[in-house]
């Protein structure tokens, strides 16, 4: 039981981290700061891929809040931080215009949680849940 809480105490901690480090990314792309814009253009997705991003980073960041949903928010958003650390390592660089690399670091933090919040909350996934029932591992 004490194993459980703390499993769940880490979750939330970690489903806090992720949606507010996705959620402040927002702004920026929301309002087209001049950083967004680069990078979008730079990987020729502007500004398409700047609002489409942003908009899959907003539901992942609600469904990482709502108890019910949050083990398919940290899937959606290790799938969305996935595709940002690909373009980092083969188009935009670790260091973005100047940022020391703080885009990237925070995205490998949001995927290394969220990573660690799917291994948490494994069971609650639809799919994996049923697979974990019928082979008894839940």
């Amino acid at each position: 039981m004490k194993a459980l809480n703390v499993a769940l105490i880490a979750s939330w901690v970690l489903q806090l981290v992720v949606a507010g480090i996705l959620l402040q990314t927002l702004f920026f792309k929301f309002t087209g700061a001049p950083e967004s814009v680069y990078i979008f253009s730079t990987l020729g997705a502007e500004p398409w891929g700047r609002i489409g991003s942003g908009v899959v980073e907003l539901v992942a960041s609600i469904l990482l809040l709502v108890p019910a949903t949050s083990a398919v928010g940290a899937a959606l958003s290790l799938a969305v931080i996935t595709g940002a650390i690909v373009s980092h390592l083969t188009i935009l660089g670790i260091e973005v215009q100047g940022d020391g690399g703080l885009l990237f670091g925070l995205a490998l933090t949001v995927f290394v949680a969220s990573a660690i919040i799917l291994l948490l909350r494994r069971g609650e996934l639809p799919v994996v849940g049923m697979w974990l029932r019928a082979h008894s591992l839940a």
